[in-house]
């Protein structure tokens, strides 16, 4: 399991679309990932879910991953939150 911290650095923060690529990059991975913020923690690839959190830019969140390619599962989550990866 692997567990960091991350800031947010998208312009306009994580809405609708913005949310919905990053619930795309969680899914391509075979590993479970989770986003934790304000004592609430959600499946990553859940869109309702990581909609319920309503999360800003600048925001600073937890990623969670864990299983076999969970290496591969937070640099890609990592790489996408702030703003490398389109």
């Amino acid at each position: 399991m692997i567990q960091k911290s991350i800031k947010i650095q998208l312009n306009g923060g994580l809405e609708a679309r913005p949310v919905a690529m990053l619930v795309q990059v969680a899914s391509q991975h075979e590993s479970s990932v989770y986003i934790e913020t304000d004592g609430k923690k959600v499946n990553a690839k859940s869109i309702m879910g990581m909609m319920s959190l309503a999360l800003d830019n600048g925001e600073d969140i937890t990623v969670i991953t864990n299983g076999n390619d969970e290496q591969a599962a937070m640099k890609d989550m990592e790489d996408y939150l702030s703003g490398e990866k389109k």
